[in-house]
C-alpha cells in the first residue's frame, strides 16, 4: 500500500448567518478554495488531479446536483476531472479526506482534492412533495438549515430529538456543569482571536471575491465569563447550553490537496503530514456528541501509537459540552486541544469542519513541533470520525 499525504490546506474565513457570506453561492464558496489551493501550488498542472472528493452537509439548494463537480468547474479545473460529493452531515469533509487518503493508497490516485462547503445562511426551506396532486390541505416549509426534517414516524422519538437536547442529556450523563462550558467557549474565543493576531491563520484562509471579511467573523473578543453567564439557556429552561457556549451556523468552505510521496514532483513542495490513521464510529442517535471518543481511539490503533504520543488535538466544538466530554474520556491534557481556537469562535460550516480542522492540525503540528496529532469530530444521528496525522 503507498502511504497518503496532505500537501496543502485552504479555506475561506467563516461567516456568520446571515453575515459577510451572506450572498455568495455554495457552489461559488467551494470553487473559491479549489482555485485557491491549486494558486498555492504554483507548479501542480490542474490537468495532473485525479479526483475532486466534496463534503457538503445539506444539499438542498444551490449545492444540490454534485457540488464538488460545479465547484470544480466554476474553478477552472479541466473538464476531465472528475468529482463526487459526500454527505457525512457534519464530518462530510474529514469523510471526503479519508477517502482521498484511502484512494491514493490503493493506488488509484495521485493526487486528489478533498473539502467541503456549507452555507447555512442559503439553505432553502422546502415542501413535501403531496400524495396526489392538488392537495386540499395545507403544507408546511421545513428549513433546511439543521437538524432533523421529515423525520419518518418509526423512527424512535428519543432519537429524534433536537440537537440541543441531546447535549442537555449528554450534560445529565457525565454532570458537565454550565460553568466549565463557559470557561471553556471564553478559551476558543480568546485563542482564535490570539491565532489571528499572531497571523496563524493568514497562510491558510483564502479572501472570498467581492466580500470584505478578512477574519472568522464569528469570534467574540469583547466576550467575558459574566457575558457568557449571563445568556439564556436555547433548549431547556433549566438547561446549560446557550448560543454562547455552542457552535454557531455559518457559512464557508474549504479545501486540501492530498497524494501520494511521488506526487511531490508535480506538486512543487514537501507535504505537511501523513495520514496514519483513521476511525469511524457510531452509537445512539441522540448520544452523537461522544461519538469522537471511539472514532479517535480506532484511529490511534490504525497509526499504531497511544494518546500519550499525541502532541495537539483538533476537536470540533459543536457544542462545549460535548467536547469537554470527549476530553474527559480520552483523559488528555485540555491544553493540547484547539490551541488555535474551535468552532464555538471560528464557526461551523457543516461541510466544511472538518477540511479545518484537518488542515489547521497539520500547521499545529509543526507549530508546536509534535510528531502525532488527531483530528476528530462529532456527527448528527450518533456518529463520529477521527484522523491521526503524522508530521513530516
Amino acid at each position: 500500500m503507498n502511504g497518503s499525504f496532505l500537501y496543502s490546506a485552504v479555506r475561506t474565513p467563516f461567516g456568520r448567518h446571515g453575515g459577510a457570506l451572506t450572498g455568495v453561492r455554495p457552489d461559488d464558496l467551494a470553487a473559491t478554495v479549489m482555485s485557491a489551493l491549486v494558486d498555492k501550488t504554483p507548479r501542480l498542472e490542474p490537468a495532473r488531479i485525479d479526483e475532486v472528493v466534496f463534503g457538503n452537509s445539506n444539499g438542498a439548494g444551490e449545492d444540490s446536483r454534485n457540488v464538488g463537480r460545479m465547484g470544480a468547474l466554476l474553478a477552472g479545473l479541466p473538464v476531465t476531472v472528475p468529482a463526487t460529493t459526500v454527505n457525512r452531515l457534519c464530518g462530510s469533509s474529514l469523510d471526503a479526506a479519508m477517502i482521498a487518503s484511502r484512494t491514493v493508497e490503493t493506488g488509484d490516485a495521485d493526487l486528489v482534492i478533498a473539502g467541503g462547503v456549507e452555507s447555512m445562511t442559503r439553505s432553502p426551506w422546502v415542501l413535501p412533495r403531496p400524495q396526489k396532486p392538488y392537495a386540499p390541505t395545507d403544507a408546511t416549509l421545513v428549513s433546511t438549515t439543521l437538524g432533523w426534517r421529515h423525520v419518518n414516524p418509526r423512527m424512535p422519538k428519543e432519537w429524534t430529538v433536537s440537537l440541543g437536547e441531546a447535549n442537555e442529556q449528554l450534560q445529565e450523563k457525565f454532570g458537565i456543569s454550565r460553568e466549565r462550558q463557559d470557561a471553556f467557549a471564553l478559551r476558543s474565543h480568546r485563542l482564535a482571536a490570539r491565532a489571528w493576531d499572531d497571523g496563524f491563520y493568514e497562510p491558510l484562509v483564502t479572501p472570498v471575491a467581492g466580500v470584505v471579511l478578512g477574519r472568522d467573523e464569528g469570534i467574540r473578543t469583547d466576550t467575558t465569563l459574566e457575558k457568557l453567564a449571563s445568556l439564556r439557556t436555547s433548549f431547556r429552561s433549566d438547561g446549560t447550553i446557550t448560543a454562547g457556549n455552542a457552535s454557531p451556523l455559518s457559512d464557508g468552505a474549504s479545501a486540501l490537496l492530498i497524494g501520494s510521496q511521488r506526487a511531490a514532483d508535480h506538486v512543487g513542495v514537501q507535504p505537511l503530514a501523513r495520514i496514519a490513521g483513521r476511525g469511524a464510529a457510531a452509537l445512539e442517535p441522540q448520544m452523537f456528541g461522544y461519538a469522537p471518543v471511539e472514532a479517535a481511539e480506532r484511529a490511534l490503533a490504525g497509526a499504531g501509537i497511544d494518546w500519550g504520543d499525541v502532541g495537539a488535538v483538533e476537536l470540533n466544538e459543536a457544542f462545549a459540552v460535548q467536547s469537554l466530554a470527549c476530553i474527559d474520556a480520552w483523559g488528555i491534557d485540555p491544553e493540547i486541544v484547539n490551541t488555535r481556537g474551535g468552532a464555538i469562535a471560528l464557526g461551523h460550516p457543516l461541510g466544511a469542519s472538518g477540511g479545518r480542522i484537518l488542515g489547521t492540525l497539520a500547521h499545529v503540528l509543526r507549530e508546536r513541533g509534535a510528531r502525532w496529532g488527531v483530528a476528530a469530530i462529532c456527527i448528527g444521528v450518533g456518529q463520529g470520525l477521527a484522523v491521526v496525522l503524522e508530521s513530516v
